[in-house]
């Protein structure tokens, strides 16, 4: 089966679940007058709503590349979580606006057999919902089906806070009906502040795991050719569609022929490993007679100052010009002065040649 067709299979299975839940639960609210269960089956309602958002983006998301979007549209799950978050955030507004007006006008509550069972039902079928779809949303790396899932089990909490509302009100005759429906509306509004938080950073562009950059950065590094792997800047269009670029340090003696087969190599074997796509940059690395002194200065220089955390891309031309990149820190406020008072330290110790230095941001070192 698809991924697309899963996450509509998980998502199926959350709108009638929800949807089921929230009729027996505004049949039971409205039968008892509780407040409490009412705001609950909003609640479940909003679930199912957000449900069918899921499967309709992911539908969207799963559209082939186009002229205007030549990445595809794997970024619209990721809108599709903030809708989510969205809807429960709404929902969670109106519960609480019905639950202060309980608090200042209590009406009289009357529970049954019946309406317990549907809370104690209620709660199982959210725990099981919950772990499904949370489990499912990690396989499928699916930011909707993660939030739901989550949602689903926060609602397991707040249909418990429902059914201790009636368990109270049985047994010692309290109506706090008003309290714990406003407790469960503030906890509808917490979670979806939280939910907001993932994929609003996924479309931001936020730095791909530690633990990814490490094992490609070691890949590429394996290739014998290789004398070092920089600049890996990679580029998240969707959960199952990642673009990248990487510099890869070779040797100044290389051929044009060698450096193309080396690099489709590199290009192939990351494609097949990592499922991405990836653009090869190329830094000759020269370090013979007067140059491994200069690159020693450079190096010694680096380790001087603190916001520099490295140096890589060292080249000198037959015109003596030194050519290197460094990389700064983000907090540093003028990079660009920094290369300069460098420049001019170096030149200060090599008035011959002239020094060319860029400066980069940490982007996976």
């Amino acid at each position: 089966m698809k991924r697309e067709k899963k996450i509509t299979h998980v998502g199926l299975v959350g709108i009638t679940a929800n949807g089921l839940l929230a009729v027996f639960k505004a049949i039971v609210g409205i039968l008892t007058g509780s407040i409490a269960i009412a705001v609950d089956a909003l609640n479940n309602m909003s679930d199912m709503v957000s449900s069918i958002v899921t499967i309709v983006c992911t539908r969207w998301a799963n559209k082939a590349p186009d002229r205007r979007h030549p990445h595809g549209h794997g970024r619209l799950e990721y809108f599709s979580a903030i809708i989510v978050a969205g809807i429960i955030l709404y929902a969670g507004i109106l519960a609480i606006r019905e639950s202060i007006t309980k608090i200042l006008a209590p009406n009289e509550v009357k529970y049954t057999a019946a309406a317990l069972v549907v809370l104690v039902a209620a709660v199982i079928v959210k725990i099981a919902l919950g772990i499904y779809t949370k489990k499912m949303g990690h396989k499928l790396q699916s930011q909707s089906l993660v939030a739901s899932g989550q949602d689903a089990l926060n609602d397991a909490i707040l249909s418990s806070a429902a059914l201790l509302a009636a368990i109270l009100h049985l047994a010692f005759g309290v109506s706090w009906e008003g309290y714990f429906a406003l407790v469960i509306a503030v906890y509808i509004i917490k979670t979806a502040f939280g939910m907001v938080r993932e994929p609003l950073n996924d479309i931001l562009g936020r730095r791909v795991d530690d633990k990814l950059i490490e094992r490609l950065r070691n890949y590429i590094g394996e290739f014998k050719e290789v004398k070092g792997v920089y600049d890996l800047d990679l580029h998240n269009y969707g959960p199952k569609k990642t673009v990248g670029s990487v510099h890869i340090q070779v040797r100044d003696d290389m051929t044009a022929a060698e450096i193309h087969a080396l690099s489709r190599k590199i290009r192939f074997g990351v494609f097949d490993k990592f499922d991405m796509a990836i653009t090869i940059g190329i830094y000759a690395a020269n370090e013979r007679g007067e140059y491994k002194e200069i690159r020693k200065a450079v190096e010694k220089l680096v380790a001087e100052r603190e916001e520099v955390s490295g140096m890589h891309g060292f080249f000198v031309d037959d015109d003596k010009n030194v050519y290197f990149d460094i990389v700064v820190a983000f907090d540093c406020e003028k990079p660009s002065r920094v290369c300069r008072e460098m420049a001019r330290e170096l030149s200060a110790q090599f008035s011959d040649y002239d020094f060319n230095i860029i400066y980069d941001v940490d982007l996976s070192e």
